[in-house]
C-alpha cells in the first residue's frame, strides 16, 4: 500500500510541476495566494524534484515527509483564500491551466487525499 501511495503521489507531483512550468500565468496565480516571488518560482521545480524522488524511491521516507509539509502549507493557503468571496478568489491552477478555477472545497478535499497518500507513503 505504501508503494502505491508513493507512486501515485509522485506522479501527481510530477504532473503538477510540469503543468505549472508550461503555464506562463501560473506565477501570477501563486502570487495572488500571497506566495512571495522567490517562493513561487521554486514551487514547480520543487514538485518535479519531489515527484521524481517519490517515483524512484530515492531517500525514502524524506520526500514523502517533505510532500506532507508542502501539501499542508498549500492547504492552509487554500483555506485562507477561501475566506474571500467566491468572485475574489484566485484560480487554483494547481495543475496549470488544466485546473484554473476559483479555489473551493474540492481543492481542499483533493489536498487532504494527497496528504493521506503522503502519510501512508512515509509510513506514518
Amino acid at each position: 500500500m505504501a508503494l502505491a501511495a508513493r507512486l501515485i503521489l509522485g506522479v501527481v507531483f510530477l504532473l503538477s510541476g510540469a503543468l505549472k512550468l508550461r503555464d506562463p500565468s501560473w506565477l501570477a496565480a501563486a502570487r495572488q495566494f500571497g506566495a512571495p516571488r522567490l517562493v513561487a518560482i521554486t514551487i514547480a521545480p520543487t514538485e518535479i524534484f519531489l515527484g521524481a524522488m517519490l517515483v524512484t524511491g530515492t531517500a525514502s521516507p524524506w520526500p514523502s515527509i517533505a510532500s506532507e509539509i508542502i501539501l499542508a502549507a498549500f492547504t492552509v493557503g487554500m483555506l485562507r483564500v477561501m475566506r474571500r468571496p467566491v468572485n475574489q478568489r484566485p484560480s487554483c491552477a494547481c495543475f496549470g491551466r488544466w485546473t484554473a478555477r476559483p479555489v473551493g472545497s474540492s481543492s481542499v478535499v483533493r489536498n487532504l487525499v494527497l496528504l493521506a497518500l503522503a502519510a501512508i507513503s512515509s509510513g506514518g
